[in-house]
């Protein structure tokens, strides 16, 4: 039996833990200021929600998912992805009918994909989203890109490329994917399998392939640019407009296509131009996907949103040498020692401390006064309380201040308000 994480898994250790709260903390704020609402789905869905979701023809569908049979003799499958979780909850919920339209949804979320493991690329991983559910205004777009630019700029990076690109409407894409079969049918018995079944199923695809990217029939594809019909080269070029007005930096890219099914109109990805990133320089990605609640059930909504790695965010920090502020402090240490009755005294304030705010530890190894300074110090506390039997017979504590070595007694009656004043200004944590 191994007693290791599963290949493509990793622990998330506290030192580690405390850089993830701090970006969750800094995405929250901003998806507040945007005014999106936190959804929570299950982490495992009946498989046909990703099959109809994400599409037949994905590799996350044919080669990634984590699939299974419940006791029942059900299909459940792990999430590999969140968009179609969130919108499957929101025709089931009913979310349409909402007054307040549109829906704009954010989540954080373990993913499950079966891949070769990677830098920055695990079976189970983590990511933020946001889901705006019932509104097709290309202003919608530019907003969800802002968001996601957003994020990434308050939390420091710098070395950042947006790629957007326009997928265009179902007269766009079908006259595009003709195009496409005959512009490939040539090649085809020189592609890779995957992209032989792909010509059949969704053509468009084949320019997402990693294995024949530099196939010349590549460089020669068909541009979906150019089959763009009028009413989706009008929303692309709304959409640009409204990130120019933003004073958000873009490239178009006419090879730009995400791997799921269900994306039309505008699709874009940001990726760091860090250097030593890695040669994965994608961060976040995503697009617009009108008729995928249709798909799974629900009535003609429009939608958009994106996917943002977690692992490959702390990268990016990583490689721009942007240090998260953590403090690792603590408040006050209890230092007791003596009899069974001066540990309860400590006991019952480190209680009293705790519930009025104050961050506070104590010795649980009976360890001698000297060993419980030294754990003090290893937490980086702020102030030291000492209660021993005669501190305890005359009912006060020596309050030390570690950081000046100032060393005060204070009764023991008044020492909450005397500690929460000297930390917090008699407030406490929020």
């Amino acid at each position: 039996m191994s007693m290791k994480a599963p290949r493509g898994t990793v622990d998330i250790l506290p030192k580690d833990a405390a850089k993830w709260q701090y970006a969750e903390n800094k995405i929250k704020n901003v998806c507040n200021r945007f005014h999106f609402k936190e959804i929570r789905t299950p982490l495992f869905e009946h498989t046909e929600v990703f099959q109809r979701g994400v599409g037949d023809s994905t590799d996350i569908v044919q080669k990634e998912m984590y699939t299974f049979e419940d006791r029942g003799g059900r299909s459940l499958t792990l999430r590999p992805e969140g968009t179609a979780s969130v919108a499957r909850a929101f025709v089931e919920n009913k979310l349409f009918g909402d007054p307040d339209q549109p829906v704009k949804l954010y989540y954080f979320a373990q993913m499950f994909r079966y891949e070769r493991p990677q830098k920055g690329r695990m079976r189970q991983l983590n990511q933020f989203g946001v889901e705006v559910l019932g509104s097709a205004d290309p202003a919608v777009d530019a907003e969800v890109i802002d968001l996601a630019m957003t994020t990434y700029k308050e939390l420091g990076l710098k070395s950042l490329k947006l790629v957007i690109n326009s997928l265009g409407d179902k007269e766009s894409r079908n006259n595009h994917r003709e195009a496409l079969v005959k512009h490939f049918e040539p090649h085809k018995e020189e592609l890779c399998n995957d992209c032989q079944t792909r010509l059949s199923h969704n053509p468009l695809r084949v320019l997402d392939c990693k294995t024949d990217r530099d196939h010349p029939a590549m460089k020669t594809a068909p541009s979906i640019l150019e089959y763009l019909n009028e009413e989706s080269r009008l929303y692309f070029e709304k959409v640009q407009e409204y990130l120019t007005l933003m004073d958000i930096d873009y490239v178009v890219d006419a090879n730009l296509v995400r791997g799921l099914d269900y994306y039309n109109h505008t699709a874009f990805e940001i990726m760091s131009e860090a250097p030593g990133f890695g040669a994965i320089t994608t961060l976040a990605g995503g697009g617009r996907y009108n008729g995928l609640i249709e798909e799974l059930g629900g009535p003609n909504t429009p939608g958009i949103g994106f996917g943002m790695g977690f692992e490959r965010l702390l990268m990016a920090l990583d490689a721009e040498n942007i240090e998260i502020p953590l403090d690792d402090s603590l408040d006050c240490f209890v230092v007791a020692t003596g009899s069974d009755q001066v540990n309860k005294v400590a006991t019952k304030l480190v209680h009293q401390l705790r519930i009025n705010g104050i961050q506070v530890d104590k010795d649980y190894l009976e360890r001698k006064m000297k060993g419980q300074f030294k754990a003090a110090n290893r937490n980086n506390s702020k102030y030291v309380l000492v209660i021993g039997e005669e501190e305890l017979e005359s009912e006060i504590v020596n309050v030390k201040e570690m950081e000046s070595g100032e060393q005060v007694e204070v009764p023991l009656k008044n020492i909450v308000e005397i500690v929460k004043q000297k930390l917090l200004g008699g407030k406490g944590h929020e």
